[in-house]
């Protein structure tokens, strides 16, 4: 099993797959269909989607929101963690990648829990927000998308998300590897500037992990 490292050791990475990492034959076909294309760093880790899948559990979560979906390993995750009844909207504006991930949610028997919807995320949430159980309707969220838009995006997603709730901002550590804190790029400053924004909010509560390139977990108060 191989992945990017994130910001710990490869062999440390690869020890705590080994020793850790449970998937289901979709997850691990999904990982390797992604695997051979340029970017396929931009997938997370199985070990950061096993964690998720443990949060979702944890909330007892029944309604969920995906901002960047990629080639859908993350929302395969979460996906699976529900309940039948359960429900993910996933957001991003690329059928190219998404369709990457469609047969592997369906080969899982979780397509029908996912709401894939091919647009821009804000106007996406705007639209929820807007719906009957759309304000405080959602239990967990998960943020992988353009940098640039993480504020925006988290703005968005608060009123969507119930008290008690939780928020979940991947990179918030790293960019392809490398710690933000070495880093001078827009996206780095994006990043930072993210960091800087949610850390004295008075709405959450927060915890920074280093989890794959790091993940902050923002619980709604």
């Amino acid at each position: 099993m191989t992945s990017r490292a994130g910001l710990i050791d490869v062999d440390v990475h690869q020890y705590l797959q080994s020793v850790s990492v449970r998937e289901t034959p979709a997850q691990v076909r999904l990982r390797a269909a992604t695997a051979p294309r340029a970017e396929a760093g931009m997938q997370i880790s199985p070990e950061q989607g096993q964690f998720m899948q443990l949060l979702v559990r944890l909330l007892g979560a029944r309604r969920c929101i995906e901002v960047g979906t990629y080639t859908g390993y993350s929302a395969l995750a979460v996906a699976l963690a529900l309940p039948a009844d359960g429900q993910l909207v996933a957001c991003d504006i690329s059928t190219e990648f998404t369709d990457v991930g469609r047969p592997f949610w369906r080969e899982a028997g979780v397509e029908s829990k996912i709401d894939l919807r091919i647009q821009p995320a804000l106007a996406t949430l705007q639209a929820l927000l807007a719906e009957a159980g759309g304000r405080s309707g959602y239990d967990f969220a998960f943020v992988d998308a353009d940098k640039t838009g993480y504020i925006d995006y988290y703005e968005a997603l608060l009123p969507l998300v119930r008290a008690g709730g939780l928020i979940a901002v991947d990179n918030t550590l790293g960019l392809s590897s490398i710690p933000v804190v070495r880093l001078d790029s827009v996206m780095a400053r994006a990043v930072k500037a993210f960091n800087a924004h949610v850390h004295q909010d008075p709405r959450v509560e927060i915890a920074m992990l280093p989890v794959g390139e790091g993940l902050t977990l923002l619980r709604v108060l």
